[in-house]
């Protein structure tokens, strides 16, 4: 195949090669699949040598953009759907060249050789039944094996029967507000917008909850209910003190009020043992939801909820309502994981991996100036100037997510920082993605 390549003269012949292959994927003028010219062909075309080829090859199957198999060649990777530009503007946004914005896994360690045997075991397994409609709490496999999981990993207590299984943490969130009786609820702010605007729309008036040093405070005035990040806060990655975790629990039982903890990356800690499940401490006020979005991958849209018994049929109800039950083949897989122990086996490779991703942060980056490191998928580093830095991030290519976005009320005299997701770049891009981001805070005069 003939292929036209604009490639630059600065920066070196390899280095220009790259960037003019990665520019051609990302803008989708290879397709998916496209099988690239052999090294030694374009060498020729290009003038340079064939290391030189092999070389910016290899670089960019590490980073993903490329696949190589032995007989088939090197081919382009599917790549997500190209994101687009503010509605009404048909422009497309170019995809960052190094992602670290939070959020999401690296989707790239999923394990799908495990998943395809659990499966295999699960449908083998499967009782007809299991075909038709269903229990709106979701299959009993999957709430039996959860309930053992949960209770020796995160110490929830966690009887399959106060058990919902939902498509995710959103809509477990939407079904709690939906059911909730009156009062405001409080979310800690700094917090994801998202999740605001998901409660808003399902009926609730959120107030915002301070976050210090020492995690969540306690909620304001007559709150109905209050939702909280114990295990590691998000955006600021602190752990919720176990004096607050008292004082909130003691609220509940005297206020009739719901705690709602999110769990969302409670299965990776670092420097010390986990810190267990706030439920534990009070599972007749608390509302535990987890998902499988940070440990396998948001594609299953698979999560869990542990009720307090008050609000069981409820929730059951409104899940019946919104959309009858979550898809069971996915259920009977992961509970077929999760009692193989190939899910264990997966969350301790992932926590081993991330904490070497969280370890060469701190080691470019340096310690002083990141916050919220001790578990989780991302760190808080801390500056002066979000804007300047992000504008040289962009320059480079690089995105990142600012603290500015996660406050309730905009502006004012607040800190700031960037939310630098560890999780989303496959391995062999990470490296460069620090070196970038490194080089923008020198460059804005924030360097350490």
């Amino acid at each position: 195949m003939d292929l036209h390549l604009a490639v630059a003269a600065g920066g070196g012949r390899r280095a220009g090669l790259e960037r003019a292959l990665r520019d051609a994927v990302r803008d989708r003028r290879l397709a998916p699949g496209e099988r690239l010219p052999a090294t030694r062909q374009l060498a020729e075309e290009l003038g340079v040598s064939r290391n030189t080829v092999k070389a910016a090859y290899d670089q960019l199957v590490a980073e993903g953009y490329l696949t190589a198999r032995q007989g088939s060649g090197t081919r382009v990777a599917a790549l997500p759907p190209v994101e687009t530009g503010p509605p009404g503007t048909g422009e497309p946004a170019r995809a960052p060249r190094f992602d670290l914005r939070p959020g999401s896994p690296d989707v790239g360690a999923f394990p799908a050789a495990a998943w395809l045997r659990a499966l295999r075991a699960a449908i083998a397994r499967a009782p007809s039944p299991a075909y038709d409609y269903g229990d709106p709490r979701g299959r009993i496999e999957l709430r039996t094996a959860l309930s053992g999981y949960l209770g020796r990993a995160r110490g929830v207590a966690a009887p399959p029967e106060h058990i919902v299984i939902t498509s995710g943490y959103v809509q477990g969130l939407a079904l709690l507000t939906r059911v909730l009786d009156g009062g405001p609820v409080a979310m800690e702010d700094p917090g994801l917008p998202f999740h605001r605007d998901v409660v808003r729309r399902h009926g609730g008036a959120v107030v915002p909850l301070e976050v210090d040093r020492r995690g969540a405070c306690l909620p304001p005035g007559d709150c109905a209910a209050v939702v909280v990040t114990p295990a590691h806060q998000y955006p600021t990655g602190v752990t919720l003190h176990p004096e607050r975790r008292r004082a909130l629990t003691e609220w509940a039982r005297a206020r009739g009020g719901l705690i709602v903890e999110d769990d969302y990356d409670g299965e990776f800690r670092y420097d010390r043992q986990p810190v267990g499940a706030l439920q534990g401490m009070a599972p007749g006020q608390v509302a535990y939801l987890g998902t499988a979005s940070k440990t396998l991958g948001p594609a299953l849209r698979l999560g869990w909820m542990v009720l307090p018994p008050h609000l069981v049929d409820a929730v059951a109800d409104a899940k019946l309502h919104s959309d009858h039950h979550t898809e069971v083949l996915g259920q009977l897989a992961l509970a077929e994981l999760i009692d193989s122990h190939a899910y264990d086996r997966h969350v301790r490779s992932c926590r081993l991996r991330y904490r070497r991703r969280r370890d060469l942060l701190l080691g470019r980056l340096g310690a002083h100036r990141v916050r919220g490191i001790a578990a989780g998928l991302h760190a808080l580093v801390e500056v002066d100037d979000e804007e300047r830095v992000l504008a040289r991030a962009e320059a480079y290519g690089l995105a990142v997510g600012r603290l500015a976005d996660h406050w309730h009320t905009p502006g004012g005299d607040r800190p700031q920082g960037l939310v630098v997701g560890y999780g989303t770049p496959r391995e062999g891009a990470y490296r460069e993605a620090l070196e970038v981001l490194a080089r923008a805070l020198d460059e804005a005069g924030l360097g350490h």
